[in-house]
């Protein structure tokens, strides 16, 4: 699982900086660059405040952080229509979505 390379996808989709998403979350800046540089490994309430920070459910987020092999028993077809359908997600504006 790579956690941090799902929330830098969310946070450059959104079109947010670090410095947003730490606003947004209640995380510090150092700590969230640390999180996507897979220096941390975040605890489920620092999941979960990014998450509602992002604007995405925190399983979205569990899901594009999910490897290839963490995956089995997903066809690869619904594996890709799943990722297509989250990326489609993650374009549209925030609107105050709250977990």
């Amino acid at each position: 699982m790579n956690i941090g390379r799902a929330i830098r996808l969310c946070r450059s989709q959104r079109r947010l900086t670090q410095s947003e998403l730490s606003a947004r979350s209640g995380l510090s800046v150092s700590f969230l660059s640390m999180i996507e540089k897979g220096q941390r490994d975040p605890a489920l309430s620092s999941l979960e405040a990014t998450a509602k920070g992002l604007e995405v459910p925190l399983n979205i987020l569990m899901f594009l952080a999910a490897e290839k092999d963490e995956l089995v028993g997903m066809s690869d077809e619904l594996k890709e229509k799943l990722s297509k359908a989250t990326l489609e997600l993650l374009k549209e504006p925030t609107s105050g979505y709250l977990l």
